[in-house]
């Protein structure tokens, strides 16, 4: 050891030393001491010797010192655990929680009990087991790695309130602990300790111990409470089967290269790789890790599910998708998770009701359909139980014995059929298959699916009745536009129909041929728009600007001269509208029809302009046959009535208003916004 290392060690491990020292008479200070407050001192105090004591074998460069500073760092360890062992038993629910992590113990207990009968054996000279330093090597990585065991069971396992006060403990010791189980893996592996990587272990613990002081004077005194969940076990379990299976790795390294010989080393190499590539198995197999999970549950917890978190994941995962084929597949995987299987299908009801066919699969073939009035269905409709083919197949009495379809029992591994029931209907079932490991499926079981079922059913018929919907509303919306085209329609052959009758009578005069010709011209321009329309799906673009009503109405009046009934205009006052000309055209249009169609040629229909208020007023009337109140409330503006005039002026911020009496006559008034001459005016558009 170089003078220069020697001064950064003592430095390093002694202000480490001091630091601890004062801590540990701080917490020694403390008028009341619990049993954490005694496994602190004792933690603290067994740190402050090791520190204290490797600062001066770096002064004194006496080995005995060295030797009782690697024995005071395996105490040491000991007070932590002890310690993070009553912040893990001391939970919400008294001593419930303390039995529960009754099972991390004696694993404590052993680690350090090997620690010192492995510094004892080395400070005898006695290699039971192989050199003496490399066994103090392997010992202090072991309460390395349980010590982050022990700190992942704290951390994962605190409630919400106290996670702020233990959250700097968590990351101290966690940062120590990490830091050592580098340095000792290092050295195990290649037979000695990295001196630079050693001589820095000093600052690492006095960093650790800023963090450990936040936390315990966040704390002040109070307890932490401690909440104990599968899936904290299931993590815990796994990072001490990890820590376990890294230490027999290295163990069985160290003897594979002391006993090999000459080919030691290339055995070591091998069993290296071997172990990596098992590991890599054991991660990715998910019998492995259903079969964890089960052994978890079963023997940590009275119940084999937490429920809050299997509803919280179910319903997350129902929720992920919005198609039907997707969510399909997200209920087969959510009830399958929940009783560790690899795959199953979903079998939905159709629309008519009378055949439940194979909709979505996850790792199994699609079957066949199945009749609504099958014995299965039936049995499903009756009991609603959660069917298991095992239990069918060994005890049929239990189940009424019904018949079994040919097509399911064929299935490979069908093993459970979950029905999917919205109060007393079965809507669907979902076929699951045989689980990764052996699952009792007892009340518990069956219960949780049969609820998962129920929920299921309901996002299904949540997702079809939503689906539903667009397909209404696309055909409200075809509705809709056919309503402004079959109006049209009608004008336009109601036109053409007038046309031929007086072909006969006047096709000589030239005014006819001239007007004939200017009506074919304007009917196909029209039918082109129509066109137009249906091709692209949409209603016309809908452009406002300045509207003279005066001129329109002549222009409607001029286009229906050929009819039996004459249209009257009177002009109260010129007005000017805001809008589309040709739709409001449009609009005036059809209501003049309405109103020819409904009198007698005998008759009058008329269009009246003027102002009411502030809007401008379009009347259309007639002395017709009339509506009834109850044609005018449920009929006059629904699709292929009027209901494109009625929407259109609502569009607008405008108003219809009707009167009418049958046998009397129909007041039909559009109230209009009224032109702004300070507006500016936008070019008409083309509506095709």
């Amino acid at each position: 050891m170089s003078s220069t290392s020697a001064t950064l060690i003592a430095w390093s491990y002694g202000l480490a030393g001091v630091l601890y020292l004062a801590f540990a008479l701080r917490v020694a200070a403390a008028p009341k001491r619990d049993l954490r407050g005694i496994a602190l001192l004792a933690a603290t105090a067994f740190t402050a010797a090791w520190g204290l004591l490797i600062m001066s074998y770096a002064l004194v460069r006496a080995i005995p010192l060295l030797t009782l500073s690697s024995l005071a760092d395996i105490l040491s360890y000991g007070g932590w655990y002890a310690f993070l062992l009553s912040l893990a038993g001391h939970s919400a629910h008294g001593p419930a929680g303390e039995r529960r992590t009754h099972w991390l113990v004696p694993i404590a207990v052993a680690v350090i009990l090997w620690g010192v009968l492995a510094h004892v054996l080395g400070t005898l000279g006695l290699g039971w087991f192989g050199d003496p330093a490399r066994m103090v090597l392997l010992d202090v990585l072991a309460a390395a790695v349980f010590g982050l065991v022990l700190v992942e069971q704290v951390f994962r396992n605190v409630s919400d309130e106290s996670r702020w006060a233990v959250t700097p403990l968590c990351v101290g010791l966690a940062g120590a602990f990490a830091f050592d189980v580098y340095t000792f893996a290092d050295g195990v592996l290649f037979n000695g300790i990295d001196a630079d990587v050693w001589s820095v272990r000093g600052i690492v613990r006095t960093l650790a111990l800023s963090l450990i002081a936040l936390s315990i004077a966040r704390t002040r005194g109070g307890a932490f409470s401690l909440v104990l969940s599968r899936r904290v076990m299931f993590r815990s379990t796994v990072l001490a089967m990890s820590g376990a299976y890294l230490l027999f790795v290295a163990a069985a390294g160290y003897y594979v290269r002391y006993f090999g010989g000459a080919w030691g080393k290339a055995l070591q190499v091998a069993l290296l790789f071997a172990a990596v590539l098992s590991l890599g198995v054991l991660i990715f197999s998910g019998s492995v890790r259903a079969r964890l999970r089960v052994a978890v549950s079963k023997h940590f917890f009275r119940y084999r599910y937490d429920y809050r978190e299997e509803w919280l994941r179910f319903t997350q995962a129902l929720s992920l998708h919005g198609e039907h084929g997707a969510m399909g597949q997200q209920v087969i995987r959510g009830l399958a998770d929940m009783v560790e299987s690899p795959g199953g299908g979903l079998w939905l009801r159709d629309d008519a009701g009378t055949l439940f066919t194979p909709t979505a699969q996850w790792n199994m073939p699609a079957g066949q359909a199945e009749s609504a009035g099958s014995s299965l269905v039936a049995f499903m409709m009756k009991s609603g139980w959660v069917i298991n083919l095992e239990e069918l197949r060994s005890a049929p009495d239990r189940y009424g014995g019904f018949e079994l379809p040919a097509w399911l029992s064929a299935l490979p591994n069908a093993w459970l059929i979950v029905p999917l029931a919205i109060g007393s209907e079965i809507t669907g079932f979902v076929v699951l298959a045989t689980a990764r490991t052996p699952i009792e499926v007892n009340w518990e079981v069956n219960d949780l699916l049969k609820t998962a079922g129920r929920q299921a059913a309901s996002f299904l018929g949540h997702t079809q009745a939503t689906e539903a919907l667009l397909e209404a509303r696309k055909f409200e919306a075809f509705n809709r536009l056919s309503a402004f085209v079959v109006h049209d329609l009608k004008n336009i052959v109601a036109q053409l129909s007038l046309m031929l009758r007086n072909a006969e009578r006047h096709h000589g005069n030239p005014e006819f041929q001239q007007d004939m010709l200017m009506t074919v011209a304007h009917s196909v321009e029209r039918m082109k728009q129509l066109m137009l329309q249906l091709r692209d799906g949409t209603t016309p673009l809908d452009v406002r600007h300045r509207v003279d009503l005066a001129d329109l109405a002549a222009r409607v009046a001029r286009a229906k001269a050929v009819q039996k009934t004459r249209v009257d205009v009177q002009i109260e006052s010129p007005v000017a509208a805001t809008g589309h000309e040709d739709r409001l055209e449009r609009v005036m249009g059809h209501l003049v029809q309405n109103a020819l169609d409904a009198t007698d040629p005998a008759g009058r229909v008329w269009i009246k302009i003027g102002r009411q208020d502030d809007s401008a007023m379009v009347e259309v009337g007639d002395t017709g046959h009339g509506m009834t109140p109850e044609f005018v409330r449920e009929r006059l503006f629904k699709p292929f009535q009027t209901y494109e005039s009625y929407q259109y002026v609502n569009e607008l911020g405008g108003r219809v208003l009707v009167d009418s009496t049958p046998g009397v006559g129909t007041r039909v008034c559009l109230l209009l916004p009224m032109f702004e001459a300070t507006a500016p005016q936008m070019p008409q558009r083309d509506l095709a």
